[in-house]
């Protein structure tokens, strides 16, 4: 799971659950404000019951009830019931319901909160208070109660979450979205740093830069030096392969002057034994060189194969093999390759004498360019080679024939692979065509 849908997936869990606990707290809120809206309005119908209190023949009456009619309604969710001395006096609500007030004291005045049962069905809130009537309703003390059905402040409740729970999914789904648009601004640094490393990869950039968000700067500035170090440590090992390179030229030239010696002086079968040994040599040292010279390629190698054909070409027309040739360089100016300079003259330029020494009277340079690579093509009108054994003429030491090394386009296929690329055979009609794709250049950015 990619880290921006962890966050997301994350980031929607908690606005889920923060958006619960809100309507919860707020459902409790409500529930707390209905109460204390309810029993103000208990108190106020309390007041006009104790108000319209009269006394007639039997007794404590109510001259003027409440004019809420649901005390009129049996059973209708507003009730008031007077106790006293001379007995208990109820609304027409409670019809056969006396109300079980709680065995508790009160002084004058002094108000009660209860939750009791009521009529069938019906659990009340119900406000009790204590009062002491004036002598023209017979003096003494009375408890007055006044009660309300607790289902219609549940139903209040019901509908106050019903309403809010649509608003709340409309605010979690804004709050996601904007979490969603929040994570893809604040990885967007995450998708540009992935960006430049492929970017490094392929040779358009050179560094990582310090164009980043402080959090993001320190993994960069690691890249770059970790690209500083394997840059040095490259041009070491080049400078140790040349080294190497030309600390064993000597000794070879020198083998291959013994083997002549002894060759003059009638020890043929020695001096070809000398001559192979040296030429073994000689075909590892020059591997090497060209796997050490191209295995870490410079993120800002680049070079002209049109100029560099046209220098290969120069060289080829003075050897023995290129000189009856016909040369022609159709490679447009201005390509560019990822490859140093030394390095495709090296590969071009082993295609270019095989292709000279099997050559009957034309070699062709070619190029076809593509939007991520370039292919070099050096085609000649020679006898070709089986395809049978194309495959294995790449390869370490193999050769063609018996008359030459069979290094010249391993060394080129492995300088290719290298640097990202291939190294391909096909038919001329007659002759062979063999094209070098490489990676193509862009000037790196700084």
């Amino acid at each position: 799971m990619s880290l921006r849908l962890r966050l997301a997936l994350a980031g929607a869990f908690a606005i889920l659950i923060a958006l619960g606990l809100a309507a919860l707290g707020l459902s409790q809120l409500f529930a707390a404000h209905v109460e204390r809206r309810a029993e103000a309005e208990l108190t106020v119908h309390l007041d006009q019951v104790l108000a319209g209190l009269d006394l007639g023949p039997d007794g404590l009456t109510l001259a003027r009830p409440p004019a809420d009619p649901r005390f009129a309604l049996p059973y209708g969710g507003l009730y008031w019931q007077i106790e006293g001395a001379q007995g208990i006096e109820r609304s027409r609500s409670l019809w056969d319901v006396v109300l079980v007030l709680p065995d508790d004291t009160l002084n004058t005045g002094q108000v009660h909160l209860h939750r009791l049962p009521g009529p069938p069905g019906q659990t009340l809130l119900v406000l009790e208070r204590s009062v002491t009537l004036p002598a023209r309703l017979g003096g003494g003390a009375v408890r007055a109660a006044l009660g309300m059905d607790l289902a219609e402040l549940a139903a209040a409740r019901r509908d106050f979450i019903t309403e809010l729970l649509p608003f709340l999914g409309l605010l979690a789904v804004v709050l996601i979205a904007a979490g969603w648009v929040q994570l893809s601004v604040g990885l967007r640094p995450l998708r540009g740093l992935g960006d430049r490393v492929a970017a490094l990869r392929a040779g358009k950039a050179a560094r990582m830069g310090q164009d980043w968000p402080a959090e993001v700067r320190p993994v960069a500035a690691e890249i770059d030096e970790l690209l500083t170090a394997r840059a040095a440590e490259t041009e070491r090992a080049r400078s140790r392969a040349a080294d190497l390179a030309h600390g064993l030229k000597t000794p070879l030239q020198a083998l291959m002057g013994e083997a002549e010696r002894l060759r003059s002086h009638g020890a043929t079968d020695k001096a070809a034994g000398i001559e192979d040994i040296a030429r073994a040599m000689r075909r590892t040292v020059d591997r090497e060189l060209a796997r050490t010279r191209t295995a870490a390629r410079a993120a800002d190698a680049l070079c002209d194969p049109a100029q560099v054909a046209d220098r290969l070409i120069a060289v080829l027309k003075r050897t023995p093999d290129g000189a009856d040739l016909e040369w022609h360089q159709d490679i447009p100016p201005g390509l560019a390759v990822a490859l140093h300079d030394a390095d495709l003259a090296e590969a071009l330029g082993a295609i270019a004498e095989n292709a000279a020494r099997h050559a009957t009277a034309r070699v062709r340079f070619s190029a076809l360019p593509g939007n991520a690579t370039v292919s070099l093509c050096v085609a000649d009108d020679g006898s070709g080679i089986p395809e049978a054994q194309r495959d294995a003429l790449v390869h370490r030491h193999a050769r063609a024939d018996t008359s030459g090394t069979g290094l010249g386009l391993s060394i080129a296929a492995e300088i290719a692979e290298a640097a990202g690329g291939c190294l391909g055979l096909s038919d001329n009609t007659p002759g062979l065509i063999v094209t070098l794709t490489l990676p193509r250049a862009h000037a790196p950015r700084p």
